[in-house]
């Protein structure tokens, strides 16, 4: 809950009323029992015939009539028993005085004469309620002290005259005035005026506790500020002991930025409040550093000199330079965030999707590929819980939506990504399939890169011929940490193809996302590369602990002078200390899943991804989304590179997560055959090679004789093409099929089969249900 300008209130119940009224209406009410208590020893003997104690009666049923409706008709409440108890007070006085009286009328012999306790009994009742005065008590008033004091009206306008008199006696400031006096309420003290200084001068330094003391307000309910287009010889003073800044027009917060954040000893000095708007649930703040220095806003310090809770009200967006946005809420923004639409998820001109909400209430939008750079280095990183799988989840689905081949691989044997496993182009679980995944991504950029090469293209665009791919590896720390639980040549091998696919998959449209629980960038190879394009994508930082983001702000991935608190499990309405005084466990808030800090572009700002409903261990939200679009894949011909790299990437892996580095059972078609030696080990898992092959041959050329292989074969499986081609490596008889089939000379007859244009082809093969036919 937001406070952040509230300072002491008055009790509800005491009227403030000035010293010299309260005092005439006690003096009156004591006069009044002073005749009430002579009227009870002289009238029984004047008006002997009784009239005036029958009218004492009356008086005594009335009120005691009165007092009975208020007891009957009160409500059992802390207010209600109060008023109650005052009307008890009041009646006091009438009832007590009618029963004196009817009893002194009362002579047992008139002979006797006035007896003794009839005059001493109305004497000590009237100096009894003199002394109580009950009735003024019940009123609940209470003196003002900052009103006049008495003999001095005539010398003073009302109450800015007073405390135009409280401000030359107390002489903080020599020599200045204090003007153009506004009170904001006239039942309250509080106010504005501006402090002026003798021409030529400044005003001096003035402190809290002076100002405090000069009005005899409590200390830090008196506060000044520079007044707009003026110089120091003149300051804006406003004073609110009883009455809280009005959140509804802003009224005293410029005042009270200016003493607790921008001023000398503030939170923030030098960080000027320019402008600021207020809407019914938030203050919007426009802050500029002073001329000369940067932009620096400690989050924690600015919330304890705002009075704000808890931090998850408070959001800071700076440009690093000069500028920022400081935006303080009454309740945090995203505690609901509605489930994701195809329409958030669709790609836009720009490569971009809605992943989420900021703060705000604006689209948090990430790029699946950026036009001008290519594809896009993306980096999540959360602990379990913070959301970071359903995260990753939408943007696999965005991918599907918006026509991306998804390449993932989960190195918690699948069950981070669950959804995922079935409904991407691939998906391969456990550690081993990450490395093996990574491999094939890797061949199939490098075969773009020499296809691109062949052609003389300059680079990637985008369907022509290829699609977009991005590779997403989650749960990379169970692989890159330091304590993981992986032989060191296979870290080595994985590091080694993380940091080549970086410079070739870029270029060839092949994105590249890492997910983790905690990441170092040093763990991923290239650190200087990686956080260069990094800044290009997005880095998401949900739910970490503090050495975690620690390290994001050495690795340069946080802009310099950018601090940023870890998130909590749980939204925080800062009553955990209350709860702890009272010895009592605080209520757990709604779980922040999906909340992150996400650096993009040099920027920082907070959001939360899309919504998604758990149901039975699994998000259907989710699933549909998936399935509202067709599976994209690679091209048939990058599709047989990718699967080959596949197929003798992962039983390599297997074997270098087993130590079984020294012989790789790898034939050229990934099936078991002939023995490779690795006579060097560190060569062989610095980075994924392809199997050796024979040298190209010399002779004809390589399209001619594959046309030749064709015309008398028919159509001819790649395969049995490489076969009849002993002294070619297999990659370069692809590169040649998709040569020739650019210019016409061979056309594709099925899948993976390859024929002269106009031969007749083979009878396609039945494809089974579910199956993808790319």
């Amino acid at each position: 809950m937001m406070n952040t300008v509230d300072k002491t209130a008055p009790t509800a119940a005491k009227r403030r009323v000035s010293v010299r009224k309260l005092r005439r209406r006690l003096e009156t009410e004591r006069i009044a029992y002073v005749a009430a208590a002579t009227g009870t020893i002289c009238g029984p003997h004047l008006y002997p015939n009784g009239d005036a104690a029958l009218a004492a009666l009356g008086v005594a049923a009335a009120t005691g009539g009165w007092l009975y409706r208020k007891t009957t008709r009160a409500e059992d409440t802390e207010d209600a028993r109060l008023r109650l108890l005052r009307s008890y007070q009041r009646s006091l006085p009438l009832l007590t005085g009618a029963g004196l009286y009817c009893v002194n009328t009362v002579v047992p012999d008139a002979s006797l004469g006035q007896l003794w306790w009839q005059v001493a009994l109305p004497a000590a009742w009237g100096a009894l309620m003199a002394w109580m005065t009950p009735i003024t008590r019940a009123a609940g008033l209470t003196a003002d002290m900052t009103a006049p004091a008495a003999g001095r009206e005539e010398e003073l306008v009302g109450y800015a005259g007073f405390l135009e008199y409280q401000w030359q006696v107390a002489d903080i400031a020599p020599g200045t005035k204090l003007t153009q006096i506004r009170q904001f309420d006239v039942d309250a003290p509080d106010f504005e005026a501006v402090i002026v200084a003798q021409p030529g001068k400044a005003i001096p330094r003035l402190t809290p506790t002076a100002l405090a003391a000069a009005f005899d307000f409590p200390e830090g309910t008196v506060i000044v500020a520079p007044v707009s287009g003026s110089g120091p010889g003149r300051l804006l003073l406003t004073a609110r002991p009883t009455l809280p800044v009005d959140l509804t027009t802003g009224e005293g917060f410029e005042e009270l930025w200016a003493e607790r954040v921008s001023g000398p000893d503030g939170a923030a000095p030098g960080m000027v409040l320019v402008d600021h708007r207020i809407e019914p649930d938030r203050i919007v703040c426009r802050v500029e550093a002073e001329d000369g220095k940067l932009i620096k806003i400690p989050q924690k310090l600015l919330a304890r000199a705002l009075g704000v809770d808890s931090l998850d009200l408070l959001v800071i967006e700076t440009n690093e330079l000069s500028g920022a946005v400081v935006t303080i809420y009454q309740e945090h923004p995203l505690i609901d965030v509605r489930e994701a639409t195809v329409d958030d998820l669709t790609m836009d001109d720009k490569g971009r999707i809605r992943f989420g909400l900021r703060h705000d209430k604006r689209a948090a939008r990430l790029q699946l590929w950026n036009p001008l750079l290519g594809a896009i280095t993306d980096l999540f990183v959360g602990a379990p819980g913070a959301g970071k799988s359903v995260m990753l989840n939408t943007i696999l689905a965005a991918e599907r939506i918006s026509g991306v081949v998804s390449i993932v691989a989960d190195a918690q044997d699948g069950m981070s990504l669950p959804e995922a496993n079935g409904r991407v182009y691939h998906f391969g679980a456990g550690i081993a399939a990450v490395a093996a995944t990574l491999a094939a991504a890797y061949e199939v950029a490098r075969y773009r890169q020499r296809v691109s090469a062949t052609f003389g293209w300059g680079g990637f665009k985008l369907g022509d011929p290829w699609p977009l791919a991005n590779i997403t590896l989650d749960e990379l720390n169970l692989i890159l940490a330091a304590d993981a639980d992986v032989p060191k040549e296979f870290k080595t091998w994985v590091v080694g193809m993380i940091a080549a696919f970086q410079s070739t998959g870029r270029k060839m449209g092949m994105g590249l996302r890492f997910a983790a629980q905690s990441i170092h960038l040093e763990d991923l190879g290239d650190k200087a590369k990686i956080r260069a394009n990094a800044k290009n994508g997005l880095v998401w930082m949900g739910r970490t602990n503090s050495s975690t983001t620690s390290r994001m702000a050495t690795d340069g991935v946080i802009p310099a002078g950018v601090t940023l608190d870890p998130i909590g499990a749980t939204f925080n309405d800062g009553d955990a200390i209350d709860a702890a005084f009272r010895g009592e466990d605080p209520e757990d808030g709604p779980v922040t899943a999906g909340m992150g800090w996400c650096v993009q572009g040099g920027s920082v700002f907070l959001a939360r991804g899309w919504g998604a409903k758990k149901e039975n261990r699994t998000f259907p939200g989710l699933i549909k989304l998936y399935e509202s679009a067709p599976i994209p894949g690679l091209t048939p011909e990058e599709d047989e590179v990718f699967q080959t790299a596949y197929a003798e990437a992962l039983p390599y892996a297997e074997q270098l997560l087993a130590g079984e580095t020294d012989d790789v059972d790898l034939d050229d078609d990934g099936e078991s055959g002939g023995k490779r030696k690795h006579n060097n080990r560190a060569a062989a898992v610095s980075s994924w090679k392809p199997p050796a092959q024979p040298a190209p041959s010399s002779g004809p050329n390589l399209g001619d004789r594959i046309v030749k292989l064709l015309g008398k074969n028919g159509a001819t499986p790649v395969k049995q093409l490489r076969e009849q081609l002993p002294d070619v490596a297999g990659s370069s008889v692809s590169d040649a099929l998709t040569a020739l089939l650019a210019t016409g000379r061979v056309e594709r007859a099925s899948r993976g089969v390859w024929q002269l244009p106009g031969q007749p082809g083979p009878a396609a093969a039945p494809v089974p249900d579910g199956d993808l036919v790319r």
